[in-house]
């Protein structure tokens, strides 16, 4: 593992503050691989990151968190951008399946414990992929929540110690838009039918004018982040879920 010490991440930061997202992928291919990753969720955001990362053909890993209960847009885009760009994108998948979990836990839990299912579908599998990394990639944007305002370009990733690349922390999302539609980057369909941000299925709704952009994520609940991107104090204590025996 190569270890950056605080100083130098914040080095990092300052120097690539103002750098191109196409610079600041090419630094961290160039510093980090082959132990750096892209975790992409198909966003908007993960979009353009997937077209900018494979036409610069980058030894960057790109990876989604194949929970099962993503939208049947969402697993038909995941395919158009492997076909459009000749890149493989890995499904992680949690240690659970979907027929597990609802015999340990009961069926629909992401209905009753939203924070327990994300743990068991979204972090647990995240944290074995960063184990194996230096640096982690994400699509994050300041301007996306609150608890994302202050991401640096570069940073210390709080929940594992890793270096996190924001190539696009700076950019509107204004700007996501302009590239998407200047370079033809394929895109979720949801996103024209009301969907400003789409993760899995059964938690997200169409957002009404006017309402956050997020709002449609665990509507009706003070959740809005499934815990990717907080701080370790942040996250549930059911990310330490295990998997029980004979799973």
């Amino acid at each position: 593992m190569t270890v950056a010490d605080d100083n130098r991440i914040a080095r990092w930061a300052r120097e690539f503050e103002h750098a191109p997202a196409e610079q600041v992928l090419a630094w961290a291919a160039g510093h980090f691989a082959p132990r750096v990753a892209f975790a992409t969720g198909f966003g908007a955001e993960g979009c353009v990151l997937v077209h900018l990362i494979a036409t610069a053909r980058l030894p960057i890993d790109i990876f989604t968190l194949d929970t099962g209960v993503l939208f049947p847009e969402t697993y038909r885009l995941w395919g158009e951008l492997e076909r459009t760009y000749d890149v493989q994108v890995r499904g992680v998948e949690p240690a659970l399946t979907l027929g597990a979990q609802a015999r340990v836990h009961g069926p629909a839990l992401w209905s009753r414990d939203p924070d327990a299912c994300c743990a068991i579908r979204k972090l647990q599998p995240l944290a074995a992929e960063r184990a194996r990394l230096d640096a982690l990639i994400t699509a994050i944007r300041r301007n996306q929540t609150a608890a994302r305002a202050r991401a640096g370009v570069v940073e210390r990733d709080r929940a594992s110690g890793l270096v996190k690349v924001n190539p696009l922390a700076r950019w509107t999302r204004d700007e996501v838009w302009h590239f998407i539609h200047e370079n033809s980057v394929p895109y979720n369909p949801l996103h024209d039918r009301g969907y400003p941000s789409i993760g899995c299925e059964p938690c997200t709704t169409p957002v009404a004018e006017g309402e956050d952009a997020r709002a449609g994520r665990w509507r009706g609940r003070a959740k809005t982040e499934c815990g990717l991107h907080l701080d370790p104090g942040a996250v549930p204590a059911t990310l330490y879920l295990s998997r029980p025996e004979g799973a």
